[in-house]
């Protein structure tokens, strides 16, 4: 049994190219001192720094209004400068500008530093995600978003459970951490990854032409996906905020058991998703996961309002909202590249960034005002309809792709 499973693992990691777990190496050490987003509205809202729960979601509307903006700008120069340079600008930029937004006191200023930081720090995602799928192949895609999710979440394991114990400690030291090892993942990549010139890979040279006058902003069925991806998003980022203020002056859990209820997301990644996706992935149409994935997550939110929550059933939980993820999250991403081509893939990169960014402009700042006015219960009812709404359109999107392949098949049989 033991050797069927090492097996399973060595088969699920094998056959990804260099660059791809470099860059996964590279994501790993940035991740691992990200502990300012799970922890900044408790920050906020602290007796510390004062703020109140709604004045905390305006900070984190800002977060989400300026990762639109670097989701755009990242897409934008992707394709015009290449991912190489994007990816290690922001990370160094994103550094230096946490360290600064650590000292901001006034709210003025953690508003103007937030939108700053993060329009730096997302144009990072359009340029990482062209580099993914500029060093993978269609064959192995997915795993290899997989592995970047796997070192993105088993960083977070780690920045939350260290953030937990650094933040009961000194709230202040999570913005040092989190700016230097954003700084030291800019330099390995130099190292690792230097600037190189970009082509698109023989395969796509010697392919079919395609049209080069397409767009992401003129195609409608991504459209229709990067619409129901942002309602998806916008009750995800709850995870990161409102969950987390819940935990704390709701169910009254400490900073460390947060911290460790992060952890088992990111450990549960860590084992699990590549092996899932090696298993799955061929199997069903990427929207079939999709869709299983967030009913899964809306499921979860009904949770905190349909049981008497305690520290066994939120990691319950947990749990559940974790295999959400892992069921939909890598097919996303494989699904917006199998939509774009080379020459306009920061386009859909840029597009699918923008998507998430809206979600944590949005989601966060809603939800916390819902909470604010109209309490937790009404948040989570809230959120839950959501995501299944979010579900049943990603189903009628299965259920015409399904029939359009079925009639597309038929067509070339005749």
């Amino acid at each position: 049994m033991f050797a069927n499973a090492l097996s399973l693992y060595r088969n699920a990691y094998s056959g990804l190219s260099s660059p791809t777990w470099w860059l996964s190496l590279i994501m790993l050490i940035n991740r691992s001192g990200t502990m300012v987003l799970p922890f900044m509205t408790i920050y906020l809202i602290s007796p510390e720094v004062g703020y109140s729960i709604g004045q905390a979601g305006i900070v984190m509307g800002l977060f989400g209004l300026g990762a639109v903006a670097g989701g755009y700008l990242g897409g934008w120069l992707t394709d015009k400068i290449g991912f190489s340079r994007i990816q290690f600008m922001a990370l160094i930029g994103g550094g230096v500008l946490f360290m600064i937004l650590g000292q901001m006191h006034s709210f003025s200023g953690i508003c103007i530093m937030s939108f700053l930081l993060s329009m730096v720090n997302e144009s990072f995602r359009p340029a990482n995600a062209a580099a993914i799928a500029y060093y993978s192949t269609p064959e192995n895609r997915t795993r290899s978003f997989s592995l970047n999710r796997l070192a993105i979440n088993l960083g977070w394991a780690v920045g939350s459970a260290a953030g937990g114990l650094i933040a009961a400690y000194r709230y202040e030291l999570l913005f040092w951490v989190d700016g230097c090892t954003n700084i030291a993942a800019g330099i390995l990549m130099l190292f690792l990854l230097p600037p190189a010139r970009q082509r698109a890979p023989a395969a796509a040279i010697n392919a079919t032409p395609v049209d080069t006058t397409q767009t992401a902003y003129r195609d409608k069925i991504f459209l229709w996906f990067l619409l129901f991806t942002t309602i998806f998003a916008g009750c995800f980022f709850q995870v990161f905020n409102n969950l987390s203020a819940y935990f704390k002056n709701v169910l009254h859990f400490s900073e460390q058991y947060i911290g460790m209820l992060n952890a088992i997301n990111g450990l549960l990644i860590t084992l699990v998703e590549m092996v899932l996706v090696f298993k799955l992935e061929g199997r069903h149409n990427k929207l079939y996961y999709i869709t299983l994935g967030v009913l899964l997550c809306g499921l979860a939110y009904c949770m905190l309002n349909v049981f008497h929550m305690n520290a066994g059933l939120t990691i319950v939980m947990i749990v559940i909202i974790t295999f959400g993820e892992m069921l939909s999250m890598p097919f996303m991403n494989s699904y917006w590249i199998a939509r774009s081509a080379h020459h306009n893939r920061g386009q859909y990169a840029g597009l699918f960034t923008i998507a998430w960014s809206v979600a944590q402009a949005i989601g966060p700042f809603l939800g916390s005002q819902v909470a604010d006015r109209a309490g937790w219960t009404t948040l989570w009812w809230t959120v839950s309809g959501l995501f299944f709404i979010s579900s049943l359109g990603f189903y009628i999107m299965y259920r015409r792709d399904h029939a359009r392949r079925v009639l597309t098949s038929a067509t070339h049989q005749l």
